[in-house]
């Protein structure tokens, strides 16, 4: 989908910058990306993934509201890094961001997907890389 028809559908909408909201939003990113890594020794991977890609949304609406846009969809979200970012972040990173979206979705509301240690590194991983990436863009 377009970024034109995401605004036409009202899943991002333009609003002032607030680079207040954006920090905010980043030091939230932080938090989740914190107690993704908690999580991991106690086993519970379903929600190392959701923290994980928590952290990974939360950093990227802190792009959002720099830019003085608010979403209304996780897709939507993902749709504007890829259309205005790409080449700041990296292909690699935001197929990556979509791919733990996707597994955000299927861990909240599948009924037969179980996350392996070996998933829960990788999102971690991809998950710090991102913070510092947008980070990065933001400083």
């Amino acid at each position: 989908m377009k970024l034109d028809e995401l605004f036409e559908k009202r899943l991002l909408r333009k609003t002032p910058k607030d680079a207040l909201k954006s920090k905010k939003s980043l030091d939230i990113a932080k938090k989740y990306l914190e107690d993704s890594k908690k999580l991991v020794s106690t086993g519970s991977f379903n929600f190392v993934i959701l923290a994980a890609y928590t952290s990974m949304f939360h950093a990227a609406r802190a792009m959002l509201y720099k830019d003085g846009i608010q979403e209304k969809s996780h897709f939507a979200v993902f749709a504007y890094l890829k259309e205005k970012y790409a080449t700041q972040i990296g292909n690699e990173l935001l197929f990556e961001f979509n791919n733990a979206r996707e597994q955000r979705h299927e861990g909240i509301y599948g009924l037969e997907y179980e996350f392996k240690e070996e998933d829960v590194k990788h999102i971690i991983e991809i998950a710090e890389r991102f913070y510092k990436k947008i980070k990065a863009l933001l400083s």
